[in-house]
């Protein structure tokens, strides 16, 4: 099972920025924790993180060439205005569960709106860094694997 979890801008100041919405453990506790559940999981789980929009991109659109089974996508501020993002993630035809670590839902009105959503089976918001796991029982769940039963928005 390859699953790949991609992180837009700022994600890798984890711990460094705004720790009041996003807490104190750093990317690097982040990749730790995808770690051991992918080991927990069988799953191989690679992690990639970038601030470039066009980078993102190639990265989704690699995983159809690289035969990704699932994809776990936080695109950070790109949710809320990058159609390419949402064209690029459409174009590929695997399970894709967007995450966010602060409820979205409860921060400035344009948080709000995902024009990414749309293009994913769930999206996961408010859970803090435990949403990835979520996010990641979630694509295992859509492939039939061991994942956990979750509504489809948290």
């Amino acid at each position: 099972m390859k699953l790949l979890v991609i992180n837009g801008p700022n994600l890798n100041f984890l711990g460094i920025r705004e720790k009041n919405v996003y807490g104190t453990k750093n990317y690097e506790d982040l990749i730790h924790m995808i770690g051991e559940k992918a080991d927990a999981c069988g799953c191989e789980i690679e992690v990639f993180q970038s601030n470039h929009e066009g980078a993102i991109i190639d990265r989704i659109q690699d995983a159809y060439f690289d035969k990704t089974e699932g994809l776990v996508i936080n695109p950070g501020a790109y949710t809320h205005y990058s159609y390419a993002i949402h064209d690029a993630l459409a174009s590929i035809n695997i399970p894709k569960v967007e995450i966010h670590i602060s409820d979205i839902m409860n921060r400035e009105d344009f948080r709000k709106v995902s024009v990414t959503a749309p293009a994913c089976d769930r999206q996961i918001y408010g859970q803090g860094l435990e949403g990835y796991l979520l996010a990641i029982d979630g694509c295992l769940e859509l492939l039939g694997k061991d994942g956990k039963s979750m509504p489809e928005s948290m």
